[in-house]
């Protein structure tokens, strides 16, 4: 899914997550950061989830794209999933002590006013 997006020209980074769905029982819901001097629209972000379906099958094809300035990640640059999802969905992230940039929760935690 993250290597389907990265292959695009306009992305830098990316993080998948499942979400809580009524229909599906979980859905796919992407965060994406851009490569500098790309600007967001909604033709790219249909773009993206085109891109994820084209490459891995309509039924892979994310539920939201969701565009950031920035993922939280470990001093190690891992992007901590777990802490997306947490900050998506409104919930408890835990312990964030392994967690270099706090302000990627502020980045996440707008994108919650669509969910």
């Amino acid at each position: 899914m993250e290597s389907a997006l990265v292959a695009h020209q306009a992305v830098a980074e990316a993080a998948a997550i499942g979400v809580p769905d009524p229909v599906k029982g979980e859905a796919l819901v992407v965060f994406v950061v851009l490569k500098p001097g790309v600007s967001d629209s909604p033709e790219l972000r249909l773009a993206l989830a085109r891109r994820v379906a084209e490459d891995l099958g309509k039924a892979l094809a994310p539920h939201r794209v969701e565009i950031v300035s920035e993922l939280p990640k470990t001093r190690n640059a891992k992007v901590l999933r777990r802490v997306v999802r947490s900050v998506y969905l409104g919930t408890d992230p835990g312990d964030l002590s392994s967690l270099e940039n706090r302000s990627a929760i502020d980045a996440i935690g707008r994108t919650r006013t669509a969910v």
